[in-house]
């Protein structure tokens, strides 16, 4: 428990000292931890904690898909608008399906936008 607890407090304060960019990556890493973690539940017939998993994964992507500025992105903020969306679709289809073929997907698709926004 007190382990947690450290963990907990660190990761807060990653997160309340992390910059915009900081925080996209932080959110693009949380995705892709919640796919994988859904990845192995629905392996092991854990099929309730893969539903809890594929709902954060959803909310994270929610998340960076409100984040998106149209004013200043462009068409650049369109295309990942239409990206996020397709994602999210495709949560909600490995969570009805339990299909490890469309987190597969997701996933490297997430770790291509994370490597690339990294390089920025």
């Amino acid at each position: 428990m007190y382990n947690q607890n450290i963990k907990n407090v660190y990761l807060q304060n990653q997160i309340l000292t992390a910059s915009p960019k900081k925080l996209v990556s932080l959110l693009y890493e949380g995705a892709i931890k919640n796919l994988k973690l859904a990845k192995i539940h629905i392996q092991k017939e854990n099929f309730s904690e893969a539903h809890q998993s594929l709902i954060k994964y959803q909310d994270i992507v929610e998340e960076l898909q409100r984040t998106l500025d149209f004013e200043e992105g462009g068409d650049i903020a369109s295309d990942l608008d239409a990206l996020y969306s397709f994602l999210l679709t495709q949560g909600m289809k490995a969570n009805i399906q339990k299909d490890v073929t469309i987190i597969d997907t997701s996933v490297n698709l997430l770790e291509e936008l994370l490597e690339t926004w990294n390089q920025i």
